[in-house]
């Protein structure tokens, strides 16, 4: 009897041993899978809170730095089907009014080409061009034209 009770502890001591070493726990709340609290546009922590992607002058090329909110906005909209964007592109004042709007045009192309590439169909975006009609900085300096030279996802609900 004794040797079967040995048996048994043992035993028992395996299987307490195995289970706690599968269950895990992720103490990183900021991992790649993290669920943000609340809305995920207004956290700051969340990377749907960043809305808009900035160019260099002259240039409708997606900057690399973008590529992972892009990937975020283009997993938003995969989660949820009702979701549609606007991509507004915009340019700083330089430039006359038909090139600005042809590049704003050609900058939020480039970002719905992106969200495609990732899986966004078509019909749930739209891209316009705003030029240098909608600055958001009002200076005329070089810090002031590299927070116009943007594309902005505004997101519409059907």
């Amino acid at each position: 009897m004794q040797l079967k009770s040995k048996i048994l502890l043992v035993s028992l001591g395996l299987a307490g041993a195995l289970l706690t070493g599968c269950s895990s726990v992720d103490l990183n709340p900021n991992g790649p899978d993290a669920q943000y609290a609340g809305d995920p546009f207004s956290n700051p922590n969340s990377p749907l809170s960043q809305q808009s992607i900035y160019f260099a002058f002259d240039s409708y090329t997606v900057p690399a730095e973008s590529q992972a909110m892009i990937e975020a906005h283009a997993q938003y909209l995969a989660t949820h089907p009702s979701a549609t964007v606007v991509l507004e592109g915009n340019t700083d004042e330089r430039g006359g009014r038909e090139y600005n709007l042809a590049l704003g045009q050609k900058r939020s192309d480039s970002v719905e080409n992106r969200l495609q590439l990732l899986g966004v169909p078509s019909d749930r975006m739209e891209s316009v061009s705003f030029g240098k009609e909608r600055p958001r900085a009002m200076g005329h300096d070089e810090e002031s034209y590299q927070q116009n030279r943007r594309v902005d996802i505004i997101y519409r609900t059907k």
